[in-house]
C-alpha cells in the first residue's frame, strides 16, 4: 500500500523588485514538477544539495506551505480534503526546530500526546523517554537542554502519536556517534516491528546507506536520480586507488598522464581512480615498468561518491 503518492508537485516563488518600477517578476522553481511513492514500511531517503528542494517538499507534505501545483495522496486519501484526519497519522522531526523552550519536557510531550488524542499518554512519554535515553530530563525545560539532547526530545515527540509516515530531517545532526547509532536502530526497529514508513533526508551518506531501502536524488527541484543505495552506487564504475610508492614516481606520473589518469599526491601516497575491472592489469603493467610499492588501498565507490558526481557534473 502505498502510505503517500506525490503528483507532478510544483512550488514556484515570485519574487519582485517592487522598488523598481517596471522590473519583471523573478520565478524559482524550488520544486519542479516532481512525483514519487513511499511504501507502508519503506524508508525512502530524500537526498541533494542544499538548495534542492527537500525542505520545501517536506513543508508542502506537511501543510505549511501551498503547492504551485500538483497532488498528495496520504493512504490513498486526497490532503486538501483530509488535511486535519490525515495528519493525525504523520509526524515530523527535525534538529532544526524547537519546542516551546521555557516548559519542562514532560509537559511539551503531554501537550503533543494531547494533541494527537494519545490515550495511554503517561505510559507512551515515559516508554519513549526511556528509549531515547532521556528519562531523567523529563522535568527539565527545554531551554536546560544541549542541541543533542533537544534533538532526542524531538524524535520522542515525532513517535508520540503510533505515526504511519516519519517525515525526518536530519533526524541525527548534533547527536554523539554512540546515541545516533541507537536512534538508527531505533528507527529500522519502528520499521520492522510496526511497519512505519519514513521520508528521511541527511548529509550523513553512511547513515543514509545504511538505513534507506530506497533514494530519491534531488538538484535544482528536480529528481535526477531514483534507485536503492546499492543501485545508485552501481552507476559508478570507477575506483579510488591509494599506493605508498617506494620506487618508479615519475614513471607511475607519466603513465597516469599518458593514460588521462588525475592524480594526485597525499603526501607519500598517490591517488587517483580509475575502472575497478582494470585494475589488476594495471597494477600488472606498472609492476612490469618498475614502479614498486609497499601498500595499496583499494576503495569501491560509495553514496558519497554518487553525491559528489552528481553535484559536480551540475556545476560543470
Amino acid at each position: 500500500m502505498n502510505v503517500l503518492q506525490v503528483n507532478n508537485l510544483k512550488k514556484h516563488f515570485i519574487e519582485k523588485k517592487w522598488w523598481k518600477p517596471g522590473s519583471k517578476p523573478v520565478i524559482t522553481k524550488a520544486v519542479d514538477d516532481i512525483s514519487f511513492k513511499i511504501n507502508e514500511g519503506e524508508i525512502v531517503g530524500l537526498l541533494g544539495p542544499n538548495g534542492a528542494g527537500k525542505t520545501t517538499i517536506s513543508q508542502m507534505l506537511l501543510g505549511t506551505l501551498t503547492p504551485t501545483s500538483g497532488e498528495i495522496f496520504y493512504f490513498g486519501k486526497k490532503f486538501t480534503e483530509k488535511t486535519k484526519e490525515l495528519l493525525n497519522e504523520v509526524n515530523f522531526s527535525s534538529a532544526y526546530i524547537n519546542l516551546p523552550h521555557r516548559i519542562k519536557v514532560i509537559e511539551n510531550l503531554d501537550i503533543y500526546a494531547h494533541l494527537y488524542q494519545v490515550k495511554n499518554r503517561k505510559e507512551k512519554i515515559e516508554k519513549l523517554l526511556k528509549e531515547f535515553e532521556v528519562w531523567e530530563l523529563r522535568k527539565r525545560k527545554m531551554n536546560q537542554l544541549s542541541a543533542g539532547q533537544k534533538t532526542r526530545i524531538l524524535l520522542a515527540k515525532a513517535f508520540i502519536n503510533y505515526p504511519r509516515l516519519l517525515i525526518l530531517d536530519e533526524p541525527t545532526a548534533s547527536l554523539d556517534p554512540d546515541i545516533a547509532i541507537k536512534v538508527r536502530q531505533f528507527l529500522i526497529k519502528q520499521q520492522k516491528e510496526y511497519r512505519v514508513a519514513m521520508l528521511f533526508t541527511s548529509h550523513n551518506m553512511h547513515e543514509v546507506q545504511e538505513i534507506c531501502d530506497r533514494i530519491i536524488f534531488l538538484n535544482k527541484g528536480k529528481i535526477i536520480a531514483q534507485d536503492t543505495p546499492r543501485g545508485l552506487i552501481k552507476k559508478l564504475k570507477k575506483a579510488k586507488i591509494k599506493l605508498v610508492v617506494i620506487k618508479g614516481k615519475k614513471i607511475l606520473e607519466q603513465y597516469l598522464n599518458k593514460e588521462k589518469v588525475k592524480f594526485y599526491w597525499q603526501k607519500e601516497r598517490i591517488v587517483f581512480k580509475t575502472d575497478e575491472e582494470i585494475i589488476p592489469k594495471l597494477l600488472y603493467q606498472l609492476s612490469d615498468q618498475g614502479v614498486r610499492y609497499i601498500e595499496i588501498e583499494i576503495l569501491r565507490p560509495s553514496l558519497e561518491d554518487f553525491f559528489l558526481e552528481v553535484v559536480n557534473k551540475e556545476k560543470a
